[in-house]
């Protein structure tokens, strides 16, 4: 089933989406109301070999996988955060016309006792279960569609994170979720701003066209009047490449991320003051000591990245992205679980 009905925005040249990378920076950095969710749920290895979750058929959170057992590492706090490709602030939202599309998705994992922390990369084109609603917002079931429009189903708000929310999880063989963030495009420039600017070294030829200051190679100064057009322009006449922008997001992230710590360092009020900037822009459920506990884990340490594994195609209407799911299965023990003797 397809839902021919959802809004597109299809700008030639220039259909940008939010960042990744910034709701990253911004989520480490700002705060709201903290909700602990509490993992009730066991994983195991079906005859299919995708992991999954049954509490019936599982003990002590393990899972039996190529003839080893795995248990769920249950140090493990995992949260969502997305961008979402709206504007304005959060609080005119009142329907799906208002919601928009989290173009935007991945997971940040930290174990509470090593402090470790890893990212999983989820491609906004990614081809998964969700569920549709019509516009007075009841169900209308589950059907397989980009997992990037299952925001759009909700109200721009907590019903639009908690769908997500589901729809990762089960992507992910139930992972368990214990908080989200969502930030709008104009949260993008705030935060660039707030925090002086940051520099960075352009990493290919993808913007030569629209802007020369952004040559290949090229070391430019990114302020809030030129940083949302560096980490979200692509051309949709070109196939895959939001792909080919997460490259210059991920140089983004670096950049804002070493500066923001910098400055947090130097002033006790930083984390405070830059969730007061970007409120209006946010949803969120997670609270100000968690994000205190991301940004001081990814102080003098490399944080893990991997993307969900799969192969981009390209669509009858639209990009695809399709999971590996032997691949995923792997990642998701590595990610998750630690083998038993």
């Amino acid at each position: 089933m397809r839902n021919s009905g959802r809004k597109r925005r299809r700008q030639k040249n220039v259909q940008i989406t939010i960042i990744v990378l910034a709701v990253a920076v911004a989520a480490v950095l700002a705060g709201g109301c903290y909700l602990w969710g509490q993992a009730k749920k066991m994983n195991r290895m079906d005859s299919g070999g995708k992991v999954n979750t049954n509490p019936s058929e599982t003990e002590n959170h393990t899972v039996e996988a190529e003839g080893s057992v795995y248990k769920y590492n249950d140090h493990l706090s995992n949260y969502l955060f997305m961008g979402i490709d709206t504007r304005d602030e959060v609080s005119s939202y009142e329907s799906q016309q208002d919601a928009g599309q989290a173009d935007a998705v991945f997971l940040v994992s930290m174990d509470r006792v090593t402090e470790e922390i890893k990212v999983l990369l989820i491609p906004r084109d990614t081809i998964t279960e969700i569920e549709v609603f019509n516009p007075s917002g009841k169900s209308l079931g589950t059907t397989e569609d980009h997992i990037n429009i299952q925001y759009a189903y909700g109200d721009g708000k907590e019903k639009s994170c908690e769908l997500m929310e589901t729809a990762v999880s089960n992507l992910l063989g139930d992972i368990p979720i214990q908080g989200y963030c969502a930030m709008n495009m104009d949260g993008i420039s705030v935060i660039t701003d707030f925090v002086g600017g940051v520099e960075v070294t352009v990493p290919d030829s993808s913007l030569e066209e629209v802007n020369p200051d952004f040559t290949e190679g090229a070391v430019v100064t990114l302020t809030g009047d030129n940083a949302e057009q560096f980490v979200r322009y692509r051309d949709t006449e070109i196939s895959q490449s939001a792909i080919v922008r997460q490259e210059r997001q991920k140089v983004y992230l670096q950049a804002f991320l070493k500066k923001a710590q910098a400055m947090a360092e130097d002033d006790a009020s930083f984390a405070v003051d830059i969730f007061n900037e970007i409120q209006p822009f946010t949803v969120t459920n997670l609270g100000n000591d968690i994000f205190a506990k991301l940004l001081t884990a990814s102080q003098g340490k490399k944080v893990e990245t991997s993307t969900i594994p799969g192969e981009a195609a390209k669509g009858e209407n639209f990009d695809e992205y399709h999971v590996d799911q032997q691949q995923l299965d792997r990642l998701l023990l590595s990610m998750f679980y630690s083998k038993q003797v």
